[in-house]
């Protein structure tokens, strides 16, 4: 499909080459025509100069004749065919000189405008198709009768499926047999190659390095993180930015205001007695080819398209360019800290027992928390190893935020937090040894204090570095919103240079945090929570940006977020800002350059000093810098 559309772009751009170099030469021949024999009728020099006219022509005056049926006569095709073709009829006017050269120039350079946009716009979809070249063309299904090659979307879930070295990962699923190293580069941005084995799961857009890798399919093609990525990518136009939605809505006011313009210029001065209708006609038309908005409308949607896709590369993906704009202008980040900042793999480091031995304690624990999704239960369960130890385990209740109490072989253990121990009215035996080092799950059995587990998680080496790189771009706070106990939360805060910290909060509480935080943030600055996209929900959705991390293969996280780091690196936050800002600088630059050429020519044209092709260099050469600046934006 990609390179059937590659070859048609292809195609349409050969065309529009040729026809402007045999434009091109046929207006020479014109002009040759006129010098060399002067006697010719005006009737006659136009029946020549519209054979060149009508070869680079042809297609706008049919484009603009379509805008018109279907009342939407205000666009560049319509003002361009309205200008040239006036220009054309102007010379048979009393008194005025014939402007055929110019009309076909004007018509040629537009069309040399269009081949210049055609060429970027074409670059700009090759460099994300190639990016997010990531749908494989085909599957090695088993079946019944050996392993036969299928189309991606043929398999269904469940089904098994061979990946052979060099093949990309056709749909999402979980390796059975094989290992191998993975190339996520086309999700992560990651060059370094990820090792994968048996019982891991494995996306689709990967790359199979090595060896062969017998895969269990758990998601559809369409469901599978490679579509789901480039659907991300392909709609992300439709959250268009302030800039955007600015230039939209400007066209809309500014085209009729000047067409107006153009006509009231025609008239009214030669009915005032202030000279020819012929020359007023002239500007009148200069000042319409003026008028059209091309640069605006054309390079600045292009830009951020470009922003975007650049963003992609390095394995950050924006779902609109209205949360580009706001990753420019960020002036604090708010940090979940499991699995954000920290690596969010708990481990069981100290058993404190009181009522019974540190097995019997984890072996409770362990079971209260059975069901729970939360890190902290699963270092539990995995400390304790043998949980299917036909024990009983009912009537279990969850205190949000604060932990679970169950009964357990008929004894009612609960395990959790400080606040859990307050809630039930059981009192706490401190330990100085534990402080400050992980959480703290306490344990009580049948309303009587047992003991506690310390459970630590560290820093990632990557999170003291990616605050700094914020602060060195422009953030002016960085904190970190968490439910884990005050001493551990100041620990990790000093350890990685944060500027604040709120600890001990329940879902609702960071919800409220986040709100005080936004009435902080500076007037223009916006605010971004970086959370892991599935218990964070409600605070990624209440902030200007939402910026999910680990997210590869998460659907909470894809969904949840505004933007998403398809890797766990806090580094790529900084990344993302300076893309962010360099696009915004450059769609700016866009923005008052062609404002200010043609608010000047605009002015000149109506006092009868700006030729023709200067007009036609405020509309048609304006776009092509713009769209040129634009570019810079993919690199």
């Amino acid at each position: 499909m990609a390179h059937e559309h590659h070859h048609e772009e292809h195609g349409e751009l050969h065309e529009s080459i040729v026809k402007i170099v045999v434009g091109a030469v046929l207006l020479i021949a014109a002009i040759a025509v006129e010098k060399l024999f002067p006697g010719l009728k005006t009737w006659q020099l136009l029946l020549i100069y519209l054979v060149p006219y009508f070869i680079v022509g042809w297609e706008t005056l049919h484009e603009g004749a379509e805008k018109l049926l279907e009342g939407e006569a205000l666009d560049e095709d319509f003002l361009m065919g309205v200008a040239t073709i006036g220009a054309l009829a102007i010379g048979f006017l009393p008194g005025a000189e014939t402007q055929f050269p110019e009309a076909v120039f004007v018509m040629l350079f537009f069309q040399l405008g269009e081949l210049f946009e055609g060429i970027a716009e074409g670059r700009s979809r090759r460099s994300i198709s190639a990016l997010m070249d990531i749908r494989p063309d085909s599957a090695n299904l088993e079946t019944a009768d050996g392993v036969r090659t299928v189309s991606p979307g043929e398999v269904q879930t469940g089904s098994v499926i061979l990946v052979k070295p060099g093949e990309k990962v056709p749909v999402d699923g979980t390796v059975l047999e094989g290992s191998s190293t993975l190339d996520t580069k086309a999700l992560t941005g990651e060059s370094a190659p990820r090792s994968i084995s048996a019982g891991e799961d494995i996306f689709s857009g990967c790359i199979n390095l090595s060896g062969v890798l017998r895969v269990k399919t758990t998601r559809l093609f369409g469901e599978s993180t490679a579509s789901r990525i480039l659907d991300l990518v392909e709609n992300a136009s439709e959250n268009k930015s302030r800039s955007e939605s600015f230039i939209t809505r400007f066209a809309r006011i500014y085209t009729p205001i000047v067409v107006a313009a153009a006509v009231l210029l025609a008239i009214i001065p030669p009915v005032a007695g202030a000279g020819s209708f012929a020359t007023w006609l002239y500007r009148a038309l200069t000042f319409l080819i003026v008028s059209c908005p091309c640069a605006l409308v054309i390079s600045v949607p292009l830009s951020f398209f470009g922003g975007i896709g650049a963003a992609s590369r390095k394995g950050v993906l924006v779902k609109g360019s209205n949360y580009l704009e706001a990753l420019s202008k960020l002036d604090t980040v708010v940090f979940d800290k499991t699995g954000t900042l920290t690596k969010g793999v708990f481990e069981v480091s100290a058993v404190h027992p009181e009522l019974a031995d540190a097995r019997s304690l984890l072996h409770l624990a362990a079971h209260v928390e059975r069901h729970s999704l939360h890190p902290i239960a699963d270092a539990l369960r995995r400390a304790y190893g043998n949980e299917d130890d036909d024990c009983e385990v009912g009537e279990v209740k969850e205190f949000a935020g604060k932990g679970v109490q169950a009964v357990v072989n008929g004894k009612s253990v609960a395990a959790g937090n400080l606040k859990l121990m307050e809630t039930l009215g059981i009192a706490v035996h401190g330990c100085d040894c534990c402080e400050g080092k992980g959480s703290i799950v306490h344990v009580a059995i049948d309303g009587v204090y047992a003991g506690h587990i310390l459970i630590s998680d560290t820093p990632k080496e990557g999170s003291a570095d990616a605050i700094r790189a914020l602060k060195e771009n422009g953030v002016r706070r960085a904190v970190m919103l968490t439910g884990d106990n005050a001493k551990v939360a100041a620990a990790v805060a000093g350890e990685l240079g944060l500027d604040d910290y709120r600890a001990e909060l329940l879902p609702e509480g960071k919800v409220q945090e986040l709100e005080r935080l936004l009435a902080e943030k500076a007037p223009k600055g916006t605010l971004a929570f970086v959370g892991d996209g599935i218990n964070d929900a409600p605070v990624l959705a209440r902030a200007d940006v939402g910026i999910a991390m680990g997210a590869l293969g998460s659907d909470a996280a894809i969904e949840a977020a505004d933007v998403v780091l398809m890797d766990d690196d806090p580094g790529k936050i900084a990344t993302a800002m300076k893309i962010a800002r360099r696009t915004v600088r450059i769609a700016g630059e866009n923005i008052w350059f062609a404002i200010a050429v043609k608010i000047a020519v605009l002015l000149l044209a109506a006092l009868g000093y700006a030729p023709m092709w200067l007009a036609v260099f405020a509309d048609v050469g304006v776009t092509v810098l713009a769209v040129l600046n634009a570019m810079r934006t993919m690199a």
